[in-house]
């Protein structure tokens, strides 16, 4: 099989370093035990889209192409479903692989809904974040030179100091950071660097970032730098904002894409929340479960619940307050991976008017992980999801949920999940009455 197993130093695949984080996903999340009977996250099997391309490279089923000009990658992006076009690039040295990392010279990040790849010029590997449904994020490298056997490198224990943290909810996880740097990409670690995900103005994000889209009059910490080492938080914005192009930043022919859509990036902040709840949901659950303990641990589990209902159906989403365009075709792109209800609608389908998507509810709700939750922490997930969706839940943390919204999702939900609860589908032709309402 294509997969050795290697101890990293420092592998940070998406963002930047969090160096401070907030201190309430310390206390929600305490540690969990990873090396647990039921978990086994060293050990433990796995089953992951680079584990399961190396499988498929074993018995002859796949092979990775080798480009005279982008090595690996082109092969290693059709290989794992992933689009180009969901490129984003980072500039801040945040990498194991930092002294090759600058802002003329960015790591690239590429992504779907369960697997990241990182690329570095002139870089000895290529970076993965791979999602197993059950375990969480595995880490693994590529070395990009051409080889007859190319062989993946899973990163065990080292990649968690960083990658099993408060700032992924304590499990294997992945992350999006915000930091201020220096000219040459060095972060200024005595500064604040921040999380963010779906919950953060814009106004706070993309320090280390490049970011090509418009955000009108908001601005935010993409593009630029700061130069003054004695206010390392004071950023040059010349040329920062609502940039369509990066020609003046750096030369982008060397990267498969000209562009770091700003679409896409908001895309993958809303995925590493949604991929760490759901991945911590499963643990706690299956821990107290096979501790016997799954009765005590009801409103712990209720806690954890709600937090991800609340994420999944956008009730604690940064407002979006003038209209977001990006520069890709990745706004396009996504929607068109749907699934589509019979009246067209996508969980997929962007508004990035106000809000990031036209639905109110996650697209991560197709993906694997939700569906290898355990059933316990699947049915509760259910009901929340169906008493916010279908408008009992009037409690006003989901006031900001339009009716017609709500039952929009309930009615795209139930036409594209097979495996809804059935009270969910007895519910559709009121979600439909309410919609006209």
């Amino acid at each position: 099989m294509h997969i050795m197993k290697w101890r990293c130093s420092f592998l940070f695949l998406v963002g930047a370093a969090p160096l401070l984080v907030a201190q309430e996903n310390a206390v929600d999340y305490p540690y969990l035990a990873f090396d647990h009977k039921s978990i086994d996250y060293i050990h433990g099997p796995v089953d992951d889209p680079v584990s399961r391309l190396a499988k498929r490279m074993e018995k002859g089923e796949a092979k990775l192409e080798y480009d005279p000009k982008w090595g690996y990658l082109p092969s290693l992006l059709k290989n794992l479903g992933i689009n180009r076009d969901s490129q984003v690039l980072v500039f801040s040295k945040t990498s194991f692989q930092a002294p090759r990392i600058s802002p003329k010279k960015p790591r690239a990040l590429y992504f779907n809904d369960t697997v990241a790849v990182g690329s570095v010029r002139e870089g000895e590997v290529y970076e993965f974040a791979s999602l197993d449904p059950k375990q969480g994020a595995i880490y693994y490298t590529l070395d990009v030179d051409k080889t007859d056997h190319p062989e993946f490198l899973r990163r065990d224990m080292a990649c968690m100091q960083c990658h099993m943290s408060p700032a992924t909810l304590n499990v294997p996880g992945i992350l999006v950071t915000s930091v201020y740097t220096s000219g040459d990409g060095m972060p200024y670690f005595r500064a604040n660097a921040s999380v963010t995900d779906g919950r953060t103005a814009i106004m706070d994000r993309w320090g280390g970032w490049y970011v090509t889209g418009v955000t009108g009059s908001v601005t935010h910490n993409g593009n630029a730098v700061a130069l003054n080492p004695q206010q390392p938080s004071v950023l040059d914005r010349r040329d920062s904002q609502n940039l369509t192009s990066l020609a003046k930043k750096l030369d982008t022919s060397p990267y498969l894409e000209p562009t770091s859509d700003i679409v896409a990036l908001m895309t993958l902040e809303h995925q590493t929340r949604m991929v760490n709840l759901m991945i911590r949901l499963g643990w706690e659950t299956r821990i107290a479960m096979a501790d016997g303990k799954l009765e005590a641990s009801e409103p712990r589990l209720a806690a954890v619940t709600e937090d991800l209902v609340t994420y999944m159906v956008f009730a604690d989403e940064a407002h979006i307050w003038e209209p977001i365009e990006g520069v890709s075709t990745f706004t396009k792109t996504f929607p068109e991976r749907g699934p589509r209800d019979k009246k067209g609608r996508s969980l997929r389908d962007f508004d990035l008017k106000t809000k990031m998507f036209r639905y109110p509810l996650s697209y991560m709700i197709y993906s694997e992980a939700f569906d290898a939750l355990p059933q316990p922490a699947k049915d509760r997930v259910y009901r929340r999801l169906y008493e916010v969706l279908s408008g009992k839940d009037t409690s006003p943390k989901f006031a900001r949920l339009s009716a017609a919204d709500r039952a929009a999702a309930l009615e795209i939900l139930i036409d594209t999940k097979p495996s809804l609860p059935e009270y969910f589908k007895r519910s559709a032709p009121a979600a439909g009455d309410h919609l006209d309402r």
